[in-house]
């Protein structure tokens, strides 16, 4: 966030080798403050490369990626110490071909033999823990979103009062009431219309795709180009009709197999508005009727060991967690950005808003056992139990720990409307130095590098990392292309854990400062996120040093120089 420590750099940058081992000791700290002028690339991606494009180099591949093979190369030949990052998500799939032998196992706890070996109050806790869950075996998968719960207890208590009768302070908690009442009706409205253009909209696509079938039989020839479409005699006026519906479309440059993935796009879109909408029920109580007191923080021991939740529920957090960590060494599936690595799961965010205490309680629970990263790919715009994650937060820093925060897919500044998890309270000074926040950037060196959803804000977003098309692991041995701030956080956490792992004497804050410090400055104007509409659909072009409190993207390179450099300083 606003913390970030300018070191006074030297124009010259050296290493020094002494050995056999190729202990490295940077003699001068290097220098970040260049411009790169790399075009962006013009050319496509092969499939292999666009699956780790996130990997790349900006200087020799032209794409805006974080430069992980030289950082490699620099790493050859150093021993690293192995660090947990605890993946504080949806849940995670331990059995995934991928993540099975990066995972970590609670080396006190006997597996599923219904006791409590390590005395810490959670029962076989091998994987990591559910908050999610009970005792029982319960779990849950969707809840509410946090304006619908204030909403609920608002129209509890102020539904049939009169309000000008209320004392001075009730009476702003019942204005704030009345506002979100009226955000919460307007948001329904504003989803069941989008819901239901869509559905329109799949209409008129089954309709295009039906003209083409027709048109196929017609021209007894696949693939249809507009030049064979112009030479058809249609039979009817009605076939006449669907022949012109696909010329008009070949001549706007689509072809069927477009209209086809386009079609799956929106079904998909369709689908996942229809899941949001139940954020919204005001009747869900599915996480306040698990046994625990959501109200009560020191009601803790709540909960179950199923960090898996379900399959569909887990991929996010399965997903995440690959970014971080999938096997690097096993010649299958997706790569890491870390290795030696261990993946701690803790499970607290449903399909809606997380809860406060279970936030709490999952990031004390990854610091006590062990973690020195925490991957926190979550949040929301309403945390009316802050106080209690910023006590986490805190506890976080002491233990030195440290927390890579996603910042969220609104394209929105988080400057002016809070986004939670955050280590500010008053959206301009931190109250921790452990917590950098990471918004979404993109393969495009070029006015396209911010993702368009990605959150943003010149004091409380730190840096951008990639965060659109990541491949990666999910649920049931597969792997797919997801895009958000979330993927963008994994990594940076990522990076973060090569650094703790390869400079162990160097701390959370230290972490934090290194890969803001060492970003590459981007230094040309970008689409706002966020700004781009119907009625602008260009958006609106700022400085990408607007974005954010670097101005940059990380670079595992670069952050590996300058911890080479810091912790040999410590020693």
């Amino acid at each position: 966030m606003k913390n970030t420590n300018t070191y006074i750099l030297s124009a010259l940058f050296a290493l020094v080798v002494i050995g056999c081992k190729s202990s490295k000791i940077t003699v001068t700290p290097p220098n970040f403050n260049f411009v790169n002028t790399t075009p962006a690339k013009k050319s496509d991606l092969s499939e292999d490369d666009f699956q780790i494009w996130s990997h790349l180099d900006i200087t020799q591949d032209s794409i805006a990626g974080m430069s992980l093979a030289k950082a490699y190369q620099f790493l050859e030949g150093e021993k690293s110490k192995e660090v947990i990052v605890a993946i504080a998500d949806s849940g995670v799939d331990v059995n995934h071909e991928d993540l099975k032998d990066v995972l970590w196992k609670n080396p006190s706890e006997i597996e599923n033999n219904a006791i409590d070996d390590d005395k810490n109050g959670y029962k076989d806790d091998v994987f990591g823990w559910n908050f999610l869950g009970n005792a029982a075996g319960d779990i849950v998968t969707t809840d509410q979103l946090e304006i619908t719960r204030l909403v609920k207890k608002g129209n509890t208590k102020f539904s049939n009062i009169d309000v000008a009768t209320l004392p001075e302070e009730a009476k702003k908690e019942a204005n704030t009431y009345v506002k979100l009442l009226k955000e919460y009706n307007a948001t329904i409205i504003e989803k069941e219309a989008e819901i239901s253009k869509m559905e329109d909209y799949l209409i008129t696509l089954g309709i295009i795709q039906q003209d083409f079938a027709v048109v196929n039989a017609l021209a007894n020839k696949k693939p249809l180009t507009l030049a064979l479409v112009d030479t058809l005699k249609a039979p009817n006026l009605q076939t006449l009709v669907k022949v012109k519906n696909v010329a008009n479309i070949l001549r706007q440059g689509m072809n069927e197999n477009d209209l086809n993935e386009e079609h799956k796009k929106v079904v998909a879109y369709l689908s996942e508005l229809k899941k949001a909408m139940k954020g919204y029920d005001l009747e869900m109580s599915f996480r306040q009727n698990l046994g625990d007191n959501l109200y009560d923080i020191s009601d803790k021991y709540y909960g179950n060991n199923n960090v898996v939740g379900t399959a569909d529920a887990a991929k996010h957090g399965t997903h995440v967690a690959g970014i971080v960590a999938a096997n690097r060494t096993n010649a299958i599936g997706a790569v890491g950005v870390a290795n030696n690595v261990k993946i701690m799961t803790v499970r607290i965010v449903p399909d809606g808003d997380e809860h406060d205490k279970d936030v709490a309680l999952g990031i004390k629970y990854a610091v006590d056992n062990g973690a020195k990263i925490i991957n926190t790919s979550f949040g929301k715009r309403f945390s009316p139990n802050k106080n209690w994650v910023f006590d986490a937060i805190q506890y976080a820093a002491a233990k030195d720990v440290l927390i890579v925060n996603a910042a969220g897919n609104d394209g929105k500044n988080i400057d002016k409307r809070a986004s939670y998890p955050t280590d500010t309270k008053d959206m301009i000074s931190e109250y921790a130095d452990n917590v950098i926040t990471i918004g979404a950037s993109s393969l495009s060196y070029d006015k396209d590098l911010p993702a368009p959803f990605s959150n943003y804000g010149k004091m409380n977003v730190d840096i951008f990392a990639p965060g659109v098309d990541i491949y990666a692991t999910t649920p049931n041995d597969s792997y797919e292309f997801l895009s958000g701030t979330s993927m963008a956080a994994p990594s940076a956490a990522g990076v973060a854990a090569l650094i703790r792992g390869y400079y162990p004497n160097l701390s959370a804050k230290d972490v934090k400062e290194i890969i803001m410090n060492s970003g590459v400055k981007i230094n040309f104007q970008v689409i706002k996120p966020g700004s781009q509409t119907e009625e602008n659909p260009e958006g609106e072009l700022v400085a990408f040093s607007e974005l954010s409190v670097t101005g940059s993207i990380v670079n595992a390179y670069n952050a590996l120089l300058l911890a080479n450099y810091r912790s040999s300083q410590k020693k």
